[in-house]
């Protein structure tokens, strides 16, 4: 009973280094995660959080990944079936800036940087 099982279609985006602080994103990615990517990009549309529009861009790049994969694998490609399986946000490197404090002094500002990734694919109970 050699059973050949397919392998699940899925695609991954990243954004690197994108100049906003990963706190903010993780805000936006937690309200995607599990979700279909046509429902997602719509919730990302109009999200009032600046880092929804980067979010969305990286979603989008995602799913136009899969088509491509898709297209090389000559499947079938449905967007509609598509799902948000991981989405998480890392931290990027830190730009260090200063400011002229009282006496002299110098404070240091944090300018935080973000690794956005997004993995789009089939759902588990779709490939059984």
């Amino acid at each position: 009973m050699n059973q050949v099982r397919q392998e699940a279609m899925e695609a991954k985006a990243q954004a690197r280094n994108v100049r906003v602080t990963p706190m903010k994103a993780r805000r936006v990615i937690d309200v995607v995660r599990g979700k279909g990517v046509v429902e997602a990009s719509n919730i990302l549309r109009f999200a009032p959080q600046a880092a929804a529009e980067t979010v969305r861009k990286v979603l989008d790049s995602a799913v136009a990944n899969a088509r491509v994969k898709a297209d090389q694998a000559s499947v079938a490609f449905n967007e509609n079936d598509l799902v948000v399986l991981a989405a998480y946000v890392d931290e990027g490197p830190t730009m260090k800036r200063y400011r002229p404090r009282a006496k002299g002094a110098a404070g240091r500002i944090n300018k935080r940087t973000s690794h956005i990734t997004v993995i789009v694919g089939e759902p588990e109970e779709r490939n059984r």
